[in-house]
């Protein structure tokens, strides 16, 4: 297969690594605003690189992989499924919900596949998770728990243009919920504290929250998510049942250091990279059988759009300090 790949930041570098050494790939081509940066890249991995986003989506390919800036995704997306070719985007494939929504009513005629970048969906835990709830072995579910814990906040000048905790990080729990549950979200509450960067208040953030989520079972869901984790990278869920218990993220890297001196002697999770290398390749490897239509996507632009939901319910919860109903 002939991949294409846009932007090669630090994720977009990671993806070209992986899609090089996947068998399936026979050939790559980079693309980026910074050419000279694409161009190294290509150099070093032994793929081609492409001066102009026509030439990229002219070139005869297969499928693209889309890991450019938040801002110019719904551009990006709308270039490729206009040249006919299968997509998989990071989230969030739109700047805000008007945005997502106006980019999935073009896309729905198009019959070009998109896959969105929620890897936790390609994690063995979250999948075994999800195995053992389908298959009934928790029994009838009561609780969840989920958290993501950042071990240091990103640069302030990201905060302004992440979206805020909800929509840039708790929306991985987000999806995952809905995801290893099968249920979906009808009403969010959400609360937040603000006591680190002064960055944070200045874009409107906050640098910790907590959002309780109840779905349409019943069933009760916590989802925690900080910026200040100083115990290192930290994402786990527990999934609790009238029968049984199973949880998944806490390997011996987890940074859990316990009051019985139990401490795992590995060296905790630096970030997302370290803690889902091997989901993103699995992500990526999906991808390719997605382009060559040997499967479905594995998570369509209708899941990102229910994440988004999710994410917007909790930001107007916490500035109403109010519960909100999640609308379809």
């Amino acid at each position: 297969m002939r991949i294409g790949l846009i932007g090669t930041g630090r994720i977009g570098a990671f993806h070209a690594g992986t899609l090089a050494a996947l068998p399936a790939v026979g050939r790559l081509v980079l693309h980026d605003a910074v050419e000279q940066q694409a161009r190294e890249l290509a150099g070093k991995i032994g793929a081609d690189w492409a001066g102009d986003l026509d030439g990229l989506l002219g070139s005869g390919l297969d499928g693209v992989v889309i890991a450019a800036p938040t801002a110019v995704h719904d551009t990006l997306v709308r270039a490729a499924a206009a040249a006919g070719v299968p997509v998989f985007c990071e989230k969030p494939i739109a700047v805000g919900l008007a945005a997502t929504r106006a980019l999935l009513a073009e896309l729905s005629g198009s019959g070009v596949p998109l896959q969105v970048g929620f890897q936790r969906r390609f994690d063995a835990g979250y999948t075994a998770l999800r195995d053992a709830v389908a298959a009934g072995e928790l029994g009838r579910l009561h609780t969840v728990r989920a958290c993501t814990a950042d071990p240091a906040p990103p640069p302030a000048g990201y905060l302004a243009l992440s979206g805020g905790i909800f929509r840039d990080c708790a929306v991985h729990d987000f999806d995952s919920v809905r995801w290893v549950t099968g249920r979906e979200v009808v009403e969010v509450s959400a609360t937040g504290a603000d006591r680190g960067d002064p960055a944070f208040a200045a874009a409107g953030d906050v640098d910790t929250a907590v959002t309780v989520l109840t779905l349409d079972d019943g069933t009760l869901v916590s989802c925690t998510a900080t910026r200040y984790n100083g115990a290192g990278y930290d994402v786990r869920m527990e999934v609790a049942g009238s029968r049984s218990t199973l949880a998944t993220g806490y390997d011996e890297r987890a940074p859990l250091p316990t009051t019985t001196g139990a401490v795992s002697s590995a060296a905790p999770y630096d970030g997302f990279l370290s803690r889902f290398h091997d989901a993103y390749v699995a992500e990526m490897a999906a991808f390719t059988e997605v382009a060559a239509g040997l499967r479905p996507s594995p998570c369509t632009g209708g899941d990102a759009l229910a994440a988004l939901l999710i994410a917007e319910a909790a930001d107007r919860s916490l500035r109403t300090g109010r519960p909100v109903r999640v609308e379809g």
